[in-house]
């Protein structure tokens, strides 16, 4: 139906006496789409927007670039709490460290879409700056390698040592819980081993 034919071409000429057929059909094509567009924008857009267009703005394209300039600043503001958000990010060594690090990339991924580039490596280090303590070794490990980790091999590296720091802290609870246990029976059997000495001391007095 060629409904978005005004956003993407110009207007033609408009007809005159002299204008073929063709020309005429293609502007009366071109009015229409013309029409229909701004339609649905102002249908579809927040209706606090609609009143700031003038209305001297005749054409969808005219339209669009005036409600672009309204969320220009909008941009600059989402930005700028988006950076922030990511900055101050803070693996507390609960839930999922890859969920926590697709959080990190998507947040770079909507300031991208906000023509704010932050490079891969970039992201890395913040991701690693953000790791609590407990990362110290492993973020000591990575900055001592000439080679750099692409995000995916952060994400399968970082979920590795989570793992491991998991095991081994049930390892260290079984090895308490045992030592406990131990000490406990050791504490019940002496005082039996002495009450039996003291039998046998008796008897051989």
């Amino acid at each position: 139906m060629d409904l978005d034919l005004a956003l993407r071409t110009e207007e033609p000429p408009t007809p005159t006496a002299e204008s073929t057929p063709e020309e005429m059909r293609d502007h009366e094509k071109w009015d229409r789409s013309n029409r229909m567009s701004i339609m649905i924008i102002r249908r579809d857009i927040p209706e606090v927007f609609r009143g700031t267009v003038s209305e001297d703005v005749t054409t969808a394209k005219e339209f669009l670039a005036e409600i672009e300039k309204r969320f220009a600043k909008s941009d600059k503001a989402e930005a700028s709490t988006l950076l922030q958000n990511l900055i101050s990010m803070k693996y507390q060594g609960k839930g999922n460290i890859r969920e926590y690090i697709m959080s990190m990339s998507n947040i770079v991924f909507k300031l991208k879409a906000l023509k704010f580039e932050i490079s891969e490596d970039l992201l890395i280090h913040l991701v690693l700056i953000s790791l609590p303590a407990q990362f110290n070794q492993f973020k000591v490990s990575y900055n001592c390698q000439k080679d750099k980790w692409c995000l995916n091999e952060l994400i399968s590296y970082c979920v590795q040592e989570e793992e491991r720091q998991k095991q081994d802290k049930t390892e260290n609870a079984h090895f308490a819980s045992t030592s406990k246990a131990k000490g406990k029976r050791k504490r019940s059997e002496d005082p039996k081993k002495e009450a039996a000495k003291g039998l046998e001391q008796k008897k051989q007095s």
